[in-house]
């Protein structure tokens, strides 16, 4: 058997767990109510979406937007930490009620968990100096643009800009200082890092200029859970209607969230 046969047969195997185990614990929403907490994985280490403060207190956008649904569903949240590998393997094997962490939905994903209506959006951008003009990639030839080795945005510009000149950094604290400092001008990135960057030095603020593809936050839920989904799904619309998930994000990110759009896309 090859690594790549091994792979498979692990991969199915923990597939065929988690669908065992959602059919024989398909009452998440019951189980919670009962014990009075839900068990949100969160990682704490995506600010501002999940971060500690100076008091090593848990922040962040989807921080306060686990507690409001908490408070909401009337129990107390636990948050379980948890990173980007680990999030949906801790829902499976019941390490956590829910998922509120960044968690893009995707066709694989979608395979093995349940997503709720998207609670925010998480556009990659292309950004730059308020004085600089961009409106579609082709703006960018002969131009140098920084992007983080081995990103979606680095894949994606050099599929769809390739006259420009890529600079590549190895993480978003080296590029940010990159623009702060005013060795580049042009960057792509996640829009949410956007007031993060331009805070290093407010005389550089960097806007989005060009979207170049919108990926949809969701909350991560096991499948055959159809109360939990439907309360959740509910809670989602409700608050993106009545504005306090949009305002949870702006608090953070200093950007709106497009409601109208979120909601389309929950359809």
């Amino acid at each position: 058997m090859t690594v790549r046969d091994l792979l498979r047969v692990l991969a199915g195997a923990a597939l065929a767990f988690g669908c065992a185990f959602a059919a024989a614990h398909a009452d998440t929403l019951d189980d919670i109510k009962k014990a009075g907490k839900v068990r949100i994985a969160i990682d704490l280490a995506i600010p501002p979406f999940g971060m500690t403060d100076d008091k090593m207190q848990a922040t962040g956008s989807d921080v306060d937007t686990a507690r409001l649904l908490a408070k909401d569903l009337g129990v107390e949240l636990e948050i379980v930490t948890t990173t980007g590998p680990t999030r949906i393997p801790m829902l499976l094997t019941n390490k956590a009620d829910l998922v509120i962490s960044t968690l893009s939905i995707t066709p694989d994903r979608a395979k093995v968990i349940d997503f709720s209506l998207p609670y925010a959006d998480h556009p990659s951008v292309v950004a730059a100096l308020k004085s600089i003009h961009l409106a579609r990639m082709a703006d960018l030839d002969g131009k140098r643009v920084a992007v983080v080795r081995g990103t979606t945005q680095d894949t994606d510009l050099a599929r769809d800009a390739k006259g420009a000149q890529l600079v590549r950094y190895e993480d978003d604290a080296t590029m940010a200082l990159a623009v702060a400092s005013g060795q580049i001008d042009i960057l792509a990135t996640a829009r949410s890092l956007l007031p993060a960057i331009s805070r290093k030095n407010p005389a550089r603020t960097v806007e989005p200029k060009i979207t170049m593809r919108t990926f949809y936050l969701a909350v991560g839920i096991r499948k055959n859970e159809p109360r939990l989904k439907a309360w959740v799904n509910d809670w989602v619309k409700a608050n993106l209607q009545n504005g306090q998930l949009g305002a949870i994000y702006k608090k953070y990110h200093g950007i709106d969230i497009p409601v109208d759009q979120l909601l389309k896309a929950g359809d």
